[in-house]
């Protein structure tokens, strides 16, 4: 049993032993329609059930409930004249068996007893066929009063439940039969979610919820989608397959004239055929001035016409001709080996123009193409998924998918079986990856393709000069930021492609920490030392010392080697994006990128080419230009990642950021869920799980 789990059933023990040292007849009133903070309890006659979580007991005739007397008590029971005193209570199951939960739970509960006899102490199977534990035992209060208690534990789904029983042992014995009664009727099943939604019908994750608009518009967005309820013309699967989507096939003509044929299945979620049409709808939507996408230029701009019509000069993106309904011919600019794998982010997903021009908010409504339809949204509460039986590519396994939103840290909800997958925090991997932790099994790790950074704006001074900006990068001890901030977790990112992405270089040669040459370069720069820098502002994203952790760590780097003190703003995050692409920050600001498909042009072109949208430090050098624009149509592979690797070398030379490390992604998984694969690439993964029920126990 791990220390963390004997804290957490420590603290339901403290409340029970409070009131077993408490006179055990005090008066009760009971109630036949308790009240709890732990679900909504229905009484029916002599049975007790709990839906919300999932558990319910017979009562002895005669017997009455009460409310729960502390957090995780769901319910009070009360023998003939409260001559029996009995609870039920609840908790996370993180242990390796119920046998471990229950001597580790007899030991808190009956820890303060003395004269400890057991009676019974073995498996049992309750009346449903449930495995649980029962253990009898004596002991004396300090009082002098003897009690004989029955624990009887039964787990499912993440959480233990337990019947808790005691009173004086001439009664207990009296009351056997009723006690035993009792406690053989405990019976546990999948709980039931908010809706009425069956908990084995159900995937539930941990989410948050932006408050920025923009930031729920594919068309804008700057995270990977709502892929449950929106979809494109193609997608990836599981093993990283660029696969048909709402495209069922499509055929390619001089490398530049891509043609489509749409899925003759293909639905919106109110049932409406997708056409070609609503193809061209979605991608003007996302070309027009007025919707400001600071993506579409990234992502589609290959497409002829769309820099002409994001600029304000055309009506209409003149690559784009519907052939019919379900043939929609596209020419881009010149032929790009990449060009399809860019179609699968959102600002390339098709949108109902009815929906979208619903109203200011349709995005909580949305009509998408997607395996999930959204069903309900409660504001920073939770979404609720429901599959969408008429999905072109077949409907998901899973019924429901439910995301619940702020409501907790992820690791404690995943420990108490709320949650059904949670990202593990650097601060808790040391725990996850100990063999002996329960949780081990569940835990699944993968390099993935994320480079984090921190950006220079080379045209505000000091850092439009190339020696300041190397300076700074030389005085940065980037392992030691690894060990302290990020507690040894990540592989050091010398430069911008992270291992496992075609052109990633092993032995590219970065800037290694040299506070000597640091100083010397800052001081042959045009500043001429510390004393004639100006004053520098690096922003964040964030509230307080939570976002400002790594960043204190950098300052106090450049402050201890370089003598120069930088002032910290964090921005709202729900806005940060939007304020950095406007131009709204100081000299430095933090950055990061996630491969949205694994080709080296989404890193060092969509970044760092002059003019890119994404390129927001306004870096500019035309060799990497030259570099770039020869990769972008080179078609033999190999010569194409050497041009790529190239350019990531002078990129890096001039110190366009400094880069900092290529994160581990953790990952906790319901052994129930099936089918989970920790993929590099944020994909639709949802539509490929199913729920094993037999593993919810």
């Amino acid at each position: 049993m791990k220390p963390t789990a004997k804290f957490q059933i420590g603290l339901t023990a403290a409340a029970l032993l409070l009131l077993m040292s408490c006179s055990l007849f005090t008066p009760k009133t009971p109630t036949s329609t308790p009240v709890s903070g732990n679900g909504t309890p229905i009484v029916t006659g002599n049975v007790y059930s709990n839906p919300e979580s999932g558990v319910s007991v017979t009562l002895p005739d005669d017997w009455t409930t009460g409310p729960g007397e502390s957090e995780g008590v769901l319910t009070m029971f009360y023998g003939p004249s409260n001559s029996v005193v009995g609870m039920l209570f609840t908790g996370p199951f993180a242990s390796d068996s119920v046998e471990a939960y229950s001597a580790e739970l007899a030991q808190s509960v009956l820890g303060d007893l003395t004269n400890q006899q057991f009676e019974r102490d073995e498996a049992i199977t309750l009346a449903d066929g449930t495995d649980a534990w029962v253990t009898v035992a004596t002991g004396k209060r300090d009082d002098g009063e003897t009690l004989k208690v029955n624990m009887t534990t039964a787990a499912y789904g993440g959480r233990a439940f337990t019947l808790l029983i005691f009173t004086t042992p001439s009664r207990f014995d009296t009351y056997a039969d009723e006690i035993s009664q009792l406690t053989m009727s405990l019976h546990l099943e999948a709980p039931v979610l908010a809706g009425g939604i069956s908990r084995d019908e159900a995937l539930v994750l941990l989410g948050g919820e932006s408050t920025n608009p923009r930031e729920n518009d594919p068309a804008t967005m700057h995270s990977s989608g709502d892929k449950l309820v929106f979809s494109g013309l193609v997608a990836f699967d599981p093993q990283m397959n660029l696969i048909p989507d709402l495209a069922e096939t499509w055929q390619v003509a001089g490398g530049t004239i891509y043609t489509f044929t749409l899925h003759s299945n293909a639905r919106f979620h109110d049932g409406r055929p997708v056409t070609a049409q609503d193809v061209v709808y979605s991608w003007e939507r996302a070309a027009a001035p007025a919707t400001s996408s600071d993506t579409v230029l990234t992502y589609l701009g290959d497409i002829v016409g769309v820099a002409e019509m994001q600029a304000g000069d055309a009506d209409h993106i003149s690559g784009l001709k519907v052939i019919d309904d379900h043939t929609l011919q596209v020419t881009i600019d010149a032929p790009k080996p990449y060009f399809l794998l860019k179609l699968t982010y959102p600002t390339a997903f098709v949108l109902d123009k009815a929906n979208v021009e619903s109203g200011e908010d349709w995005y909580r409504t949305p009509n998408g193409t997607g395996p999930y339809r959204l069903t309900e949204w409660k504001p920073f509460e939770s979404k609720t998924y429901q599959r969408f039986d008429d999905f072109y590519a077949g409907a998901p396994a899973i019924p429901y998918v439910v995301v619940q939103l702020y409501q907790g840290v992820g690791l404690r909800l995943y420990e108490s079986g709320d949650i059904d997958v949670t990202g593990v925090s650097i601060y808790d991997v040391p725990r996850m990856l100990d063999p002996e932790e329960p949780l081990h099994t569940d835990l699944i790790s993968s390099v993935n393709l994320c480079t984090s950074y921190h950006v220079f704006d080379v045209t505000q001074p000091p850092f439009d000069d190339p020696k300041v900006r190397r300076a700074f990068t030389l005085a940065f001890d980037r392992q030691k930021y690894i060990d302290v901030v990020l507690q040894g977790i990540g592989v050091p990112a010398e430069g911008i492609f992270p291992p496992g992405l075609p052109g990633y270089t092993p032995n590219l040669q970065g800037w290694l920490y040299d506070p000597d040459e640091a100083r010397r370069l800052l001081a042959e720069s045009k500043y001429g030392g510390p004393e004639g820098l100006p004053p520098i502002v690096y922003t964040d994203s964030g509230y307080g010392s939570d976002a400002a952790r790594g960043t204190a760590a950098l300052a106090q780097m450049w402050q201890q080697n370089l003598g120069v003190t930088i002032t910290i703003e964090n921005l709202d995050p729900n806005f940060y994006l939007d304020e950095i692409t406007a131009g709204h920050h100081g000299q430095l600001f933090s950055g990061g990128w996630c491969a949205d498909y694994p080709d080296p042009e989404n890193f060092a072109d969509a970044l760092f080419h002059t003019g890119a949208q994404q390129n927001r430090g306004l870096y500019s050098n035309p060799e990497v230009d030259r570099l770039l624009e020869a990769a972008r149509v080179e078609q033999d592979v190999t010569k194409r990642l050497q041009l790529y690797q190239q350019a990531e070398q002078l990129i890096v030379d001039d110190a366009a950021a400094i880069f900092i490390v290529h994160a581990i992604s953790y990952v906790l998984v319901k052994p129930h869920i099936q089918g989970y694969i920790l993929t590099p690439v944020d994909i639709s993964l949802e539509r490929y799980l199913w729920i094993d029920p037999s593993k919810l126990k």
